[in-house]
């Protein structure tokens, strides 16, 4: 078992080596959620994420010869940089084997750092299974991801220092997906406030704590696409979930819609980059179920940055659509001359903008002297797409709505 002095001695073990992270507080995303809320940049570490803690504390233990052999582990890409960053730092020659759907920014980078990257399977348990068989042929040790002790130990050092840097914390909230992190922080911070509480946030996709706390102990579960893609774990670890179990006070799980919002709410108003597992702590204060703790003292673990630029351009649009912000619907109109311009001068009159108009005339109506367009506007929010809807409607224009 992990105890609160394996945490107090991983953190003198990573000293100088990972980057005591700040935790500041946000004046916007208070308003927003009508809680306090500070946030734990740990998104801000070298290889964006919270992983190099436990990393730094796994290696800087391996016995002198298996320092030389080196070390293996499987990851959807956070703790394969974070083993690959630390390892290099160390002298211990890494090796990661990443599901084939793996962010390619995140593969990129655990290449640059030295690593030698093995894609295997399509999710994390095949990839887990790839892995081991290259340790016993290679004679690496492998290091979990989430449920090595000395990993759960190392993560833990971010509960030490949200305690020192917000020592009257009503709440944390935490991700969890194989739940070393949780098991960590709750542990840490419990063993110095017991009065703190513990908000665990799934993703709805892959929701592995939840089933495990319903049967009681882990439980493999059958995993959807998700954003939160460094949640993505079939199964929680079992010393990870015998820590958490009895230190967590809430669970919450939120949708893919919700944590694409998060993540735009976070870049507009906190000006932070963070990928769809870190985003979950945002999406479960804004998701109306923890509306006990309005007004609270809230920290938000933004423990990830590593979202691939090209998922990010689509996180982005697809909040704006969720936001209300971005609208796409096909109004038939006069195909005769001036009547796309009047179409634009209705929706100029209500401030809306037009991003994109296709007109499609060989599949519009029976009607040679109509055409069909497809229009994408930017507005406001929702009540202002449907003010503009109504406008065009009581104008005579036919609309039909785009999936």
């Amino acid at each position: 078992m992990v105890t609160f002095q394996d945490i107090e001695a991983a953190r003198g073990r990573i000293a100088g080596a990972v980057y005591y992270s700040p935790c500041l507080p946000s004046i916007p995303l208070s308003g927003l959620t009508g809680m306090e809320i500070f946030c734990k940049l740990d998104n801000l570490q070298r290889t964006g994420s919270f992983k190099e803690r436990g990393a730094r504390n796994a290696l800087d233990q391996l016995p002198p010869d298996q320092k030389k052999r080196g070390v293996i582990a499987a990851s959807a890409g956070n703790h394969a940089q974070a083993l690959a960053y630390q390892g290099k730092l160390l002298g211990i020659p890494a090796t990661v084997v990443m599901p084939k759907f793996a962010p390619l920014l995140k593969i990129t980078n655990c290449q640059k750092l030295g690593a030698t990257v093995v894609l295997h399977g399509n999710d994390f348990g095949e990839a887990r299974a790839r892995a081991d068989e290259i340790a016993t042929e290679k004679g690496l040790a492998y290091i979990d991801g989430y449920d090595n002790p000395a990993i759960i130990a190392g993560q833990g050092t971010m509960g030490l220092e949200i305690t020192e840097q917000i020592p009257d914390a009503d709440a944390i909230i935490i991700p969890v997906g194989g739940a070393g992190l949780l098991a960590g922080v709750s542990l840490a911070v419990k063993s110095v406030r017991r009065t703190v509480k513990i908000v665990a946030v799934e993703a709805e996709n892959v929701a592995s704590f939840s089933a495990a706390l319903h049967a009681g102990k882990p439980t493999k579960i059958t995993m959807r696409p998700t954003l939160a893609d460094g949640l993505a774990i079939p199964q929680v670890g079992a010393n990870a979930f015998h820590i958490a179990r009895p230190l967590v006070d809430a669970v919450v799980t939120v949708t893919e819609q919700e944590i694409a919002l998060a993540i735009l709410r976070l870049i507009e108003l906190e000006k932070s980059v963070v990928e769809g597992a870190a985003a979950t702590t945002l999406a479960a204060c804004m998701s109306a179920k923890l509306k006990e703790l309005a007004g609270r003292r809230i920290v938000l673990l933004l423990c990830g940055g590593n979202i691939d630029p090209n998922v990010l351009s689509r996180v982005i649009e697809g909040g704006l659509v969720a936001d209300g912000r971005l609208g796409r619907f096909t109004a038939v109109i006069s195909d005769r001359p001036g009547g796309l311009a009047d179409l634009a001068a209705l929706i100029a009159s209500t401030g809306a903008s037009i991003k994109q108009v296709v007109h499609d005339r060989a599949f519009a109506s029976p009607d040679v002297s109509a055409v069909s367009v497809l229009c994408t506007v930017e507005t406001r929010d929702h009540q202002h797409l449907a003010d503009l809807r109504a406008l065009l409607r009581s104008r005579g224009v036919e609309l039909h709505d785009s999936e």
